[in-house]
C-alpha cells in the first residue's frame, strides 16, 4: 500500500515538473515561444513612474492654484456683506456728480469687497504677465519655480497699483478744488481696476487651459487693460477740465502718469525675473 502511494506521488511530481518546464521562459526552460514569429508582434508596455516630472506650467503648480483659491475665497467671504459695491460700480466708473453727503461714501464691507477685487486684479495680472514673459522671453523663466515667480509678479502688480493710487491722491489734492473731486477721481480708479480684474479672469483661465492660443489672449488682455485706462482717463478729463490751462495740465498728466508707467511696467517685470534668476 505504501509503495503504491509513493509511486502515485512520484508520478504527480513528474507530471507537474513536466508542465512547468514546458512553459515559455528562460533559465533553462523552453524558449521556443520567444523565438516564434507570434512573439515578435507582442509589445510589453514599459512601466510608468508616478514620480514623473510635471510640465512647468502654472496650471500644475501648487503655489499658483493656492493663490487663485485665496483670491476667490476673499471675494466669496466679502460678497455677502459687500455685494452692494457691484450695484454702485458703474456710477463709480462714469459719474462725476459731486455728492457731499457722508452717507454716500463706501461702507467697510464695500471697501473690503473692493480690496478683494483689486487683489484679484493683481493676481490675474501676475499670471498673465508670467505667461506673456514665457511666450516672448522664455529663457528668463528657465529653472525658476513657477509659484515663486507668479507670487513675485502679483506683488509687483500690487506695488504698481499702490504707486498709482498714491500718485492720484497727490494729484487730486494738488490740482482739484475739493475733497469731493478727489473722491470721484479715486473711485474711478479703483472701480476701473476692479472691473479689469473681473474681465481678466476668463482670459487668464483660457491661457492656462489652452496654451496654444496664448498669443491672441495676450493681445486681448492688453486691449482690456487699455480699455479700462481709457475709461478712467475720460472720467479724469471730465473732472480736471475747467479751461484751456487745465488742458495743458491734463496732457502732462497723460504723459507722466498713464503712458510712461505702462511702458516701464513690462520692462520692470522682465527685470524682476532676471533678479529672481540671480
Amino acid at each position: 500500500m505504501a509503495q503504491i502511494l509513493a509511486d502515485s506521488i512520484n508520478d504527480s511530481t513528474a507530471t507537474a515538473a513536466g508542465y512547468f518546464y514546458s512553459l515559455p521562459g528562460t533559465c533553462g526552460l523552453d524558449t521556443s515561444f520567444c523565438a516564434s514569429p507570434v512573439s515578435q508582434h507582442i509589445s510589453i508596455p514599459e512601466p510608468t513612474s508616478t514620480t514623473e516630472a510635471r510640465p512647468a506650467s502654472p496650471l500644475h503648480d501648487t503655489g499658483t492654484i493656492a493663490l487663485i483659491l485665496i483670491i476667490f475665497l476673499l471675494i466669496t467671504l466679502n460678497y455677502k456683506k459687500g455685494y452692494k459695491y457691484f450695484s454702485h460700480i458703474r456710477s463709480y466708473m462714469f459719474s462725476v456728480r459731486r455728492r457731499e453727503n457722508l452717507f454716500d461714501d463706501h461702507t467697510v464691507s464695500e471697501t473690503n469687497m473692493m480690496l478683494a477685487l483689486i487683489a484679484n486684479t493683481c493676481a490675474m495680472g501676475g499670471i498673465i504677465i508670467y505667461l506673456a514673459i514665457g511666450y516672448y522671453h522664455h529663457p528668463l523663466l528657465d529653472g525658476l519655480p513657477v509659484g515663486r515667480v507668479i507670487w513675485a509678479l502679483t506683488g509687483y502688480a500690487l506695488m504698481f497699483y499702490v504707486a498709482q493710487y498714491i500718485l492720484y491722491r497727490i494729484m487730486g489734492y494738488t490740482f482739484l478744488p475739493d475733497k469731493a473731486s478727489v473722491k470721484l477721481l479715486i473711485d474711478g480708479f479703483n472701480s476701473s481696476q476692479a472691473v479689469l480684474g473681473l474681465l481678466l479672469c476668463p482670459v487668464a483661465f483660457i491661457m492656462l487651459l489652452s496654451p496654444d492660443i496664448t498669443r491672441p489672449m495676450i493681445y486681448l488682455a492688453a486691449i482690456l487693460y487699455f480699455a479700462a485706462r481709457i475709461v478712467f482717463v475720460c472720467k479724469g478729463f471730465r473732472i480736471f477740465f475747467n479751461n484751456l490751462a487745465s488742458l495743458l495740465y491734463f496732457i502732462l498728466y497723460l504723459c507722466s502718469v498713464e503712458i510712461v508707467p505702462v511702458i516701464l511696467s513690462f520692462t520692470g517685470a522682465i527685470f524682476l525675473c532676471r533678479v529672481l534668476q540671480s
